[in-house]
């Protein structure tokens, strides 16, 4: 750290007035919002705090710490650039220990993420920190408060969407939605055949700055798995704002149809990969909103990508909130970490990780993208990484560390709803409708991994043969869900026989897929 030290200290306004000290932590890194943006330069102090215990907690991925520690850094030269006094503490024990010891009263904006609130609540309680309002989200409590809620109905994210719309004046005429419906979601669902061209992933040349920390990642968490580049990561103010001109540039006219859309030539394509920078508030989602509504685009593009936003990233953090990390079901006893509606206790099978290829096409080039970038669009994380584990019966604790060690853009708040609740049903229909899951019919009509798998997604695909025998197992428990009950039908009507040589050719892929071994269509029954 010696460079990022020096120049901080170059940059540093001396401290000839009292100032307020605020603590910001990593994923506040903004000074257009909160206690920050409420007055001059020259009367703020912020304290951030960079603590390897965070960084080792889980082995994330390599990309995943360079992201946050670059953007942190340079918010803090960017702040003291400003006239903003900076202390940027570095502590080995971790948050708590790191601000027990400063010398003046500190205010924060309250901790998106569970576990810094728990680290921090005796801090708080002391009142040595004294915590606000959260001015990041777009929608509050009291509005969340207003959508029907368990254990009277299910959470649904199209009622919440519908209020949070009107609430807040977005894609709205007249006190309705733009185009007559609030939803364009059945025009989005077309594969895509490489026209338009997807756009190339935008570049960014690091500075020095941001090359001290990668040579941190290289050589202190050497042992942590993915690829580091530094070239693909944004790490200044500049850059977060250059990404977005690109995302508004290529992704957005064409993100709508093709949303759900995966393809083995773009990892990316028409997805604007900003929600990183969401998540840390180098963009805020605000300004995002606001300047996609007022863009001239396709109304499915232009309302897909909001619901993405307005609708999808604040539902998931109100029921996070509400359910304390789903440890407490409403109407149900404290689940602890335990939420597990399925009963489902198999290991994640090593082809998730570095090295250990399954086979399958679709899954073996998502898997390498993951550890690749530290990042894949929606739809490869629900219907290619978390349908596989969830067909293969995965624990939903174990599946959900996984999507948090590797994704950049994973915290707490954002990748247990998703993975718990969406990908892994973990909690029923809490708040999602029905399992998320498909075979390979699915995949190969909405991507074209299939023409480059060893396995016919007619004939003998495994994820096909993983699908139908998932019914077998637990079709009862979902056999009266409005939404499954077509494709449980389906599944009886099979016929023993044909249930049989599942069950058959099912036991014998997680077999395999248990022991590291790679499939091939000679290997199974």
């Amino acid at each position: 750290m010696r460079l990022f030290f020096e120049r901080l200290r170059a940059v540093q306004p001396p401290v000839t007035v009292p100032r307020r000290w605020i603590f910001v932590p990593y994923d506040q890194l903004t000074d257009a919002i909160g206690p920050l943006s409420e007055q001059p330069a020259n009367a703020s102090g912020i304290v951030l705090v960079e603590t390897p215990a965070k960084a080792a907690r889980r082995p994330y991925h390599r990309q995943k710490l360079a992201m946050i520690l670059a953007n942190q850094r340079h918010f803090a030269l960017e702040q003291a650039a400003r006239g903003v006094a900076v202390h940027y503490l570095v502590n080995d024990a971790g948050y708590a220990a790191a601000l027990s010891g400063f010398a003046h009263p500190l205010t924060m904006m309250e901790a998106a993420e569970r576990e810094l609130r728990v680290e921090l609540q005796p801090l708080i309680a002391s009142g040595a920190l004294r915590v606000v309002a959260h001015a990041g989200w777009l929608t509050s409590s009291a509005l969340f408060a207003r959508v029907p809620a368990p254990p009277a109905s299910p959470w649904r994210m199209d009622a919440f969407y519908r209020l949070a719309r009107s609430t807040n004046d977005v894609l709205m005429e007249d006190g309705k939605p733009r185009g007559g419906k609030w939803s364009f979601d059945s025009d989005n669902r077309q594969p895509w055949k490489g026209d338009p061209p997807a756009p190339e992933q935008l570049r960014f040349v690091p500075d020095d700055i941001t090359s001290e920390v990668g040579d941190l990642i290289a050589t202190r968490f050497a042992e942590h798995p993915g690829t580091l580049d530094l070239t693909t990561l944004p790490a200044t103010a500049a850059d977060a704002h250059e990404l977005w001109e690109w995302a508004k540039a290529h992704c957005l006219p064409w993100f709508g149809p093709f949303e759900d859309a995966m393809s083995r030539r773009s990892s990316g394509l028409f997805h604007t990969r900003i929600a990183p920078l969401l998540n840390l508030h180098r963009l805020l989602p605000q300004r995002i909103v606001a300047e996609v509504a007022q863009l001239d685009l396709p109304l499915a593009s232009q309302e897909g990508f909001i619901r993405q936003i307005l609708g999808w990233r604040e539902f998931v953090h109100h029921v996070h909130v509400a359910t304390d990390g789903f440890r407490h079901l409403p109407g149900s006893p404290d689940v602890s970490l335990n939420a597990n509606f399925l009963n489902n206790h198999e290991a994640l099978p090593a082809t998730f990780w570095p090295g250990a290829p399954s086979g399958l096409a679709c899954l073996d080039r998502v898997v390498e993208d993951v550890w690749r970038e530290g990042w894949s669009h929606h739809i490869t994380r629900l219907m290619v990484l978390a349908n596989v584990a969830l067909l293969l019966d995965v624990e939903p604790r174990q599946i959900t560390e996984w999507f948090w060690i590797a994704y950049i853009d994973a915290f707490d708040w954002v990748v247990e709803p998703n993975v718990m609740a969406m990908g892994s049903f973990a909690v029923g229909e809490l708040m999602t409708t029905k399992p998320y899951l498909g075979g390979g019919a699915y995949i190969n009509r909405m991507s074209d991994h299939c023409r480059a798998c060893r396995f016919d997604p007619a004939k003998n695909c495994p994820v096909t043969t993983l699908y139908w025998d998932w019914f077998r197992r637990h079709g009862e428990v979902v056999r009266r869900n409005p939404r499954m009950s077509t494709i449980v039908a389906g599944h009886a009507k099979r016929g023993p026989a044909k249930h049989a040589a599942d069950q058959l050719r099912a036991s014998a892929i997680r077999r395999m897929l248990a022991a590291g071994e790679f499939l091939t269509p000679e290997s199974l029954p």
